[in-house]
C-alpha cells in the first residue's frame, strides 16, 4: 500500500518564502503517512500573472536542477517521493523559461518533465518541452504532466505506454479568463479540470494524483481541486477551492491490475484503425 497526497496551495514569486512553506506542507504530508506528495506547478517561483499578455519583464526566477533550492526540498522530503514545479532557464534565451516538473527524494532526482503544451500566449515566455517519458521510483513507474498537458489524451497515453502506473499532474490551472463564473464550482475551467483528471485515469487505467495552485496571481484566479483518482475514474480524495491535502491509501499494483483484468485498454487498442487514410 502507498499513501498518495495531492496538494492545493498558493505559491507566489518569492522563492525564499515558498521554501519554508513547502517544508511545512511536507511535514503535514509526512504526518499523514504520505509516500508520494504532488505539489502544484510553479510551487517554487510562482506562475505567470496573465496568460493573454504575459510580461517578459515579470517572469519567475529561474532555478537550477542542481541548485540549493531543490537540494533543500530533497532534504526536507526524506524518503518521501515529491513532485513539484519550478521555472528553469533556457540556455541562450534569457527572456524564456522552461516550465519544469521535478520528481525527487533525499535519495536522488527521479525524473524531470518540461511542459510541452502551452495555452494562449504562454509560448511568448515559456519554451516547449519535447517528450513524455515515465521513470522508475520506489513507488513504481511514474509519469508527470504539467497543467495544460493533461488536456491532451496523447500525453497521458504516451506515459502509460511507457509503463507509468501513476500520473502526477502538477497544476497552475486558473478559472476561465474570458467567461468568469461568480462561483468557482460553476466555472467552465473548473469542470474541465475535474473532467480531465477522471478521464486520463479511466482511459489509461492508472492512478492520477492531481495538484493545483489556489488563490490569485495577477489576473489569474486558481481553482484548487487537488485530488487522487483511481484507475476506474473514481475520486478517492479531494480538496475544495482552498488549500489542503487530498490523501488516499492505494495499493497501486493491485488496483491497476484489477482495472485491467477484464478490459485492458492499452492492450485492446487497434492502432491500424486509427491511422489516417487517403
Amino acid at each position: 500500500m502507498a499513501v498518495l497526497a495531492a496538494v492545493a496551495a498558493h505559491f507566489g514569486r518569492d522563492v525564499q518564502r515558498a521554501l519554508p512553506k513547502v517544508e511545512g506542507i511536507l511535514d503535514d504530508a509526512r504526518g499523514a503517512g504520505a509516500d508520494l506528495v504532488v505539489l502544484p506547478d510553479a510551487a517554487l517561483g510562482g506562475y505567470l500573472s496573465d496568460l493573454g499578455d504575459p510580461d517578459r519583464s515579470d517572469l519567475p526566477e529561474p532555478l537550477a536542477l542542481d541548485g540549493p533550492e531543490l537540494d533543500r526540498i530533497r532534504r526536507a522530503a526524506g524518503p518521501m517521493v515529491v513532485c513539484l514545479g519550478l521555472a528553469e532557464a533556457v540556455p541562450g534565451e534569457p527572456s524564456l523559461r522552461w516550465n519544469t516538473a521535478v520528481c525527487c527524494s533525499s535519495q536522488r532526482v527521479w525524473g524531470v518533465h518540461r511542459k510541452v503544451h502551452r495555452p494562449l500566449n504562454e509560448s511568448r515566455v515559456y519554451a516547449a518541452g519535447d517528450r513524455f517519458s515515465a521513470f522508475d521510483t520506489p513507488l513504481g513507474r511514474v509519469g508527470m504532466l504539467t497543467s495544460y498537458d493533461k488536456t491532451f489524451p496523447e500525453a497521458a497515453r504516451a506515459l502509460a505506454d511507457d509503463g507509468a502506473v501513476v500520473l502526477a499532474c502538477l497544476g497552475a490551472w486558473p478559472a476561465s479568463t474570458t467567461d468568469r463564473a461568480a462561483h468557482l464550482p460553476q466555472d467552465r475551467q473548473s469542470r474541465l479540470f475535474d473532467l480531465y483528471d477522471l478521464a486520463r485515469a479511466a482511459e489509461n487505467q492508472v492512478v492520477v494524483v492531481s495538484s493545483n495552485q489556489t488563490g490569485v496571481q495577477g489576473r489569474l484566479r486558481f481553482l484548487g481541486q487537488a485530488k487522487v483518482v483511481g484507475p476506474g475514474g473514481d475520486v478517492l480524495a479531494r480538496t475544495g477551492a482552498k488549500g489542503g491535502l487530498a490523501v488516499a491509501e492505494v495499493d497501486v499494483p493491485h488496483e491497476v491490475g484489477r482495472a485491467r483484468r477484464r478490459l485492458h485498454h492499452l492492450a485492446e487498442r487497434v492502432p491500424a484503425a486509427y491511422a489516417r487514410r487517403p
